[in-house]
């Protein structure tokens, strides 16, 4: 840059109402004298964080002097403000990428030899090529005791950032690739959760309950009575932290309405009768794991979990909210239905509101459809997860919680063991799975 650009750059940016329009790239950010109002780092700054950064992976170093490296790396973060931060995402984002030359002479060299006896050996050069350098930056920064876990934390960080800033994908990506491998089903601990579990693990229900708030220790308690189950996935390197839980209620019919489940007050339920367990919950709670899937394996686990504990148990099923009803509804159904509802919610069975209602409930869950997969998210998991929508409950939620989502209305998910891999194949084909109660409710 010539002393004429420069000066002329410089008197621009102190001029009064003067602002970036648009982003620059950490790339133009380095080659800079200045920094843009909008900008946490300095250039300077800048290219001595990515210094750091790069020195992590030097060739040259060992494992262990670069694992020393990543954890003042990591000592450093953890006092550092969010926009600083946010500029060490675009670092290891924007930098530490595949080398393209290198890669797309590997994909020619491998399209070349596909039915060739070299083609094993180029696919490996090509899988080579295409790894990025930010790879292993990640797997340093966790070699550390509590490196996985910074790692969880920075991605929950910059979630909520991905959608207004894509130059953000390419480390999100990454560290969910990572993840899934870290994370897999085959690294995971199944345990129950009691009562008389540490304290510290009890207040992690509370903390993280994600479906129907837990109000009280008491409430908490009732949730680990004697005639119920929680269980957790847990993985070694997150100690005392469950991934993901479940709560299930052992009882000898299928639930149609979260209140019972919920009465503190109620007696334990005759497990020497027990014949069916609804699961009532299921939440994650690591932020920094989103798109790494643990609830199929959950349910198996805890399904097979129950069986050999209680030989009774026939009927495996959910009672689960709707969330996206009521925002689709909005848009789908007569206004004058959601309006004759909204004045009033003592509707008799008999009522054409209420069966109006229940159809267009029917037909969300049984038909709406996006990209291929149910519209609405907890369908997606547990169809996707080889149930079928076996029951719509009227008045099944009265928390102002279920009247939001879903008019109050809940459903059951029947996990028929012997025909997941059919609904499965079903879904797929683009057909949901629904039992005839849910058809005949069709409008």
């Amino acid at each position: 840059m010539t002393p004429p650009d420069w000066l002329a750059q410089g008197v621009s940016l102190l001029r009064p109402g003067t602002k970036a329009h648009t982003p620059r790239t950490t790339r133009e950010r380095l080659k800079a004298t200045l920094r843009h109002e909008e900008e946490a780092m300095s250039p300077r700054m800048l290219r001595q964080a990515l210094k750091q950064l790069q020195a992590i992976v030097d060739p040259v170093v060992s494992e262990v002097e670069g694992g020393r490296r990543a954890q003042a790396m990591m000592d450093g973060y953890a006092s550092a403000s969010l926009p600083h931060r946010r500029d060490l995402w675009l670092l290891l984002s924007e930098h530490f990428v595949a080398d393209p030359d290198r890669a797309k002479k590997a994909q020619e060299q491998f399209a070349a030899a596909v039915g060739t006896p070299d083609e094993a050996a180029a696919e490996v050069r090509y899988r080579r090529a295409t790894v990025s350098p930010r790879r292993r930056v990640l797997q340093r920064f966790s070699a550390n005791p509590d490196g996985v876990r910074f790692l969880v934390d920075m991605r929950a960080e910059l979630q909520p950032y991905l959608r207004s800033d894509k130059r953000l994908a390419a480390l999100d990506v990454e560290m969910e690739y990572m993840f899934s491998t870290w994370f897999d089903v085959g690294f995971l601990e199944l345990r129950r959760i009691s009562w008389d579990s540490p304290a510290s693990l009890v207040e992690k229900l509370i903390q993280y309950e994600a479906v129907h708030d837990i109000r009280s220790w008491a409430d908490v308690k009732n949730r680990l009575d004697s005639d119920r189950r929680c269980y957790g996935f847990f993985h070694p390197r997150l100690p005392g932290e469950p991934l993901i839980f479940v709560e299930v209620a052992l009882m000898n019919e299928i639930a149609t309405s979260i209140t019972p489940l919920l009465d503190e007050t109620a007696a334990p339920a005759d497990l020497d009768k027990a014949t069916t367990a609804v699961f009532y919950s299921i939440s994650s709670t690591q932020a920094g794991l989103k798109g790494v899937s643990f609830g199929d394996s959950l349910i198996k686990h805890v399904v097979d979990t129950l069986k050999a504990e209680f030989p009774r148990l026939r009927t495996f099923v959910t009672l689960s909210p709707i969330p996206g009803l009521r925002a689709w509804l909005s848009k789908n159904a007569p206004a004058d239905l959601l309006k004759a509802w909204e004045r009033t919610q003592e509707w008799p069975e008999s009522a054409p509101e209420r069966r109006a209602l229940m159809g267009w409930a029917a037909r969300y869950l049984g038909e709406e459809m996006d990209e291929g997969r149910p519209r609405d998210p907890v369908a997606r998991f547990h169809l996707g997860n080889g149930a079928r929508v076996e029951r719509l409950n009227w008045a099944a939620d009265p928390s102002p919680k279920g009247q939001k989502q879903s008019y109050g209305l809940m459903v059951n998910y029947l996990y028929d063991l012997k025909r997941l891999d059919k609904h499965r194949l079903s879904l797929a084909q683009g057909k949901v799975p629904i039992a005839a109660a849910i058809k005949s409710l069709y409008l």
